[in-house]
């Protein structure tokens, strides 16, 4: 039976081979901080979604509202060629004024977007006000315009011209009315101090959605000149 025994060199052996396969990367100690940079990397794709999806449903809004302008641009094109009883109006002045404002509220937006990288939230909540204000100065000159129009006798069914101005011109004004909602709902979230990441996926999605709103106004203006004031 003694010999059967074996000796203390050969049963420790076994509890050398747990290491062995460690440090080989088969065993649990040294894969475990690759399973920490699996699991945090798991991490960032949750985050990468959410930015992503925060994007695509900006992006779609945007096609969205593209298409629409363009139909309506391609209805007032076919209506403008072939008909007999357009009416030419001028254009209020004050619309080149709002223009002015509204690309100046994208420079406020892009202030605020880049406090709050900076991490500094009290000047962002300023300059996201600044951009509110300008904005709602904004919808306030479109009133005005059509104002103007109503006292010269031109209503919404007034004529063809008088039809697409009030047309175009509101729709905007409710679309840009929705990114005043969506960038005050960003300014509650910013004020709650929240997840940095998060405030800047928020924020970086409403700039986008804004910035698209300037291009189109200026779009739609040149459209505006071209065939309703001829």
């Amino acid at each position: 039976m003694a010999g059967i025994l074996l000796p203390p060199s050969i049963e420790s052996e076994p509890e050398c081979f747990p290491f062995d396969h460690n440090r080989n990367g088969i065993g649990g100690g040294p894969d475990e901080p690759g399973r920490d940079l699996r699991e945090t990397s798991e991490l960032d794709p949750e985050r990468a979604t959410s930015l992503g999806a925060y994007r695509m449903l900006t992006l779609l809004a945007i096609i969205w509202m593209g298409a629409l302008f363009a139909t309506l641009t391609l209805v007032l094109d076919f209506r403008w060629v072939h008909s007999k009883d357009w009416v030419s109006i001028p254009l209020p002045h004050v619309l080149y004024l709002n223009t002015a404002v509204l690309l100046l509220s994208s420079l406020a937006i892009e202030s605020a977007r880049f406090s709050l990288r900076s991490g500094k939230s009290p000047p962002c909540i300023r300059w996201m006000i600044v951009t509110v204000s300008m904005s709602l100065m904004f919808l306030l000159g479109q009133a005005i315009a059509w104002r103007e129009l109503v006292r010269e006798g031109l209503h919404f069914a007034s004529n063809p011209g008088s039809f697409f101005f009030y047309l175009i011109t509101g729709a905007h004004g409710l679309q840009l009315l929705g990114g005043i909602v969506a960038l005050v709902s960003v300014g509650f979230f910013v004020s709650q101090r929240a997840q940095k990441s998060k405030q800047q996926t928020a924020f970086g999605t409403v700039a986008l959605y804004w910035h698209f709103m300037d291009g189109l106004w200026l779009y739609l203006l040149a459209v505006l000149f071209l065939a309703i004031q001829r």
